[in-house]
């Protein structure tokens, strides 16, 4: 059995990013980090994911010393600028209509920390959306999936079924770009002990 300081540590709740990390058979422990997400005026979306990454790897990193631990913040953006979660679903309905026949993005930002060692970077993934009808939109909102995700959509759900085409990762859309984590956790010399 292995030792549980070979764990990564997840400083994070979401179940895609943990789903995506088990499918890469990647030992993690779950300690997600509560830290102010509150938008800087005029802070550019990226800006805004990679500052939130590092705080939440910070907070857990200090918690826990000796051990990495993987961080990320995942907003979609229309230029430059976040689209949160919705608030109601009058709100859903109106982001919707504003993403729909257009493109937006969705920057994903990882940060792994251990101790004053860190690691970081931002993913883009562009969507386009197909035009969609006033009666989808309404249907959508009423199956309840977008109202806990930015930008009132699941990639990986029901809203698939919106999405015309996608430029980057399919799994930085769901909140952890695959391929760049993978990069990350070689970098710090750290995939082939997780993996061991």
């Amino acid at each position: 059995m292995k030792h549980k300081t070979q764990h990564l540590i997840l400083a994070s709740s979401s179940p895609r990013r943990r789903e995506l990390l088990e499918r890469l058979h990647i030992p993690i422990e779950i300690h997600p980090a509560d830290v102010d997400e509150t938008p800087r005026k005029n802070e550019h979306a990226k800006a805004m994911v990679l500052r939130l990454a590092k705080d939440k790897a910070a907070v857990i990193a200090k918690e826990y010393p000796g051990r990495w631990v993987l961080a990320s913040d995942t907003t979609v953006a229309q230029n430059g600028k976040p689209i949160g979660k919705p608030t109601s679903a009058t709100d859903a309905k109106r982001t919707l209509k504003k993403l729909q026949g257009k493109k937006h993005q969705v920057y994903t930002a990882i940060c792994l920390q251990k101790d004053d060692k860190r690691f970081a970077l931002v993913d883009t993934t562009e969507v386009l959306f197909r035009k969609m009808t006033d009666k989808e939109i309404s249907w959508y909102v009423r199956t309840g999936e977008p109202m806990d995700k930015a930008g009132s959509y699941a990639i990986q759900g029901i809203g698939g079924l919106f999405i015309k085409n996608i430029l980057g990762s399919y799994s930085n859309v769901m909140g952890l770009p695959v391929e760049k984590t993978v990069e990350l956790l070689q970098k710090a010399g750290l995939l082939g002990k997780l993996l061991a």
